[in-house]
């Protein structure tokens, strides 16, 4: 296991270079918040590869971080239905994650989720959840099997629910929030779904009637709900993208690109980035990145960056900068 130290001189040697706005930076330095060196930014760390192993492990050491260390983390897949990936969490990306949280000293690791429109245990019986837990000896908790009174309601003021919304119980207990989402377009309504949307499985199914009907505020509904909690560590798998349809099926190409980060903002903007350089449907080219309504919206709830001159692009290797530098240029528009 790599110690402090040598984790720290393996990620030193920083060369910091500012293009138009977004900073694209060779490296990371530091343990602590993932602040770059400009006041008020946040750093999104980009891999190019279609390794998910070393591809993981490089995107969150970039980082410069450890903030799972000794600490209990809840682990939220994007497991919204049993469909192969792009569609779901692939299972290599929760084991090569679920190992290097292991190498970063977690205390403990449960994974939580609540599937829809499909039953939650069939979507983990279908994907082999219940075995892989039991291999890597890791906690699961069906959110959907929690009782009454593993639900909390909240109604947050000037929030588009009706009468608010009922968040997972061990959301809100928890010491340490990891997410891994996909990166994809949303068919239904949602437009996009990568870390704000991946929120949605937080929340209690008797919710997702209203979710589902309010068009005009759906968007705005799946932000809100992002008020509930903040991700500790967030991780995007890209290897390969829904560009249209979703979240289920779509057309589907290749982006061979993992993110990391703590921003759900970032994240999302930059995840629209690359469905902008992949080519992707009207509402995801013909929209700037930050008046889409769930980032717009998050933007207001301030859970993140504010525009894309506070996202600090970190890479590691000369084909990530590259494709850092292509997405600079399609978030600097907006």
């Amino acid at each position: 296991m790599m110690k402090r130290r040598e984790f720290l001189l393996a990620m030193s040697g920083a060369a910091v270079g500012l293009m138009g706005g977004v900073t694209i930076t060779s490296g990371a330095t530091a343990e602590g918040p993932v602040l770059a060196a400009q006041t008020g930014t946040t750093r999104v760390a980009l891999v190019r590869t279609d390794d998910r192993a070393t591809g993981i492990r490089r995107a969150i050491r970039l980082l410069g971080i450890n903030p799972v260390a000794g600490k209990r983390v809840l682990l939220k897949p994007n497991f919204n239905t049993a469909d192969p990936f792009p569609a779901s969490t692939h299972n290599d990306t929760l084991i090569h994650l679920i190992a290097e949280l292991r190498e970063m000293e977690a205390r403990g690791i449960t994974i939580g989720e609540r599937s829809g429109p499909p039953d939650t245990a069939s979507v983990l019986k279908d994907k082999g959840i219940y075995e892989l837990c039991r291999h890597l000896d890791v906690g699961l908790i069906n959110f959907e099997e929690l009782p009454p009174e593993g639900w909390v309601k909240l109604n947050p003021a000037g929030s588009h629910w009706n009468d608010g919304f009922l968040v997972a119980k061990p959301l809100l207990d928890a010491e340490c929030v990891v997410t891994t989402c996909c990166l994809k377009t949303h068919g239904y309504g949602g437009v996009f779904t990568m870390s704000l949307k991946l929120s949605v499985g937080f929340v209690h199914k008797k919710n997702m009637r209203e979710l589902h009907s309010s068009f005009r505020s759906q968007r705005k509904m799946i932000a809100e709900i992002n008020q509930a909690y903040r991700p500790t560590l967030i991780l995007l798998d890209g290897i390969e993208a829904f560009v249209d349809k979703g979240p289920m099926t779509g057309p589907k190409k290749r982006a061979d690109v993992i993110l990391a980060g703590t921003d759900r903002i970032a994240i999302d903007a930059v995840g629209l980035a690359i469905l902008k350089e992949l080519g992707s449907n009207r509402q995801i080219m013909e929209r700037a990145i930050f008046a889409q309504e769930q980032i717009a919206r998050a933007v207001e709830l301030g859970l993140g960056v504010r525009n894309s001159g506070e996202i600090e692009l970190v890479t590691d290797d000369q084909a990530s900068r590259a494709y850092a530098e292509t997405l600079r240029r399609i978030l600097a528009q907006g």
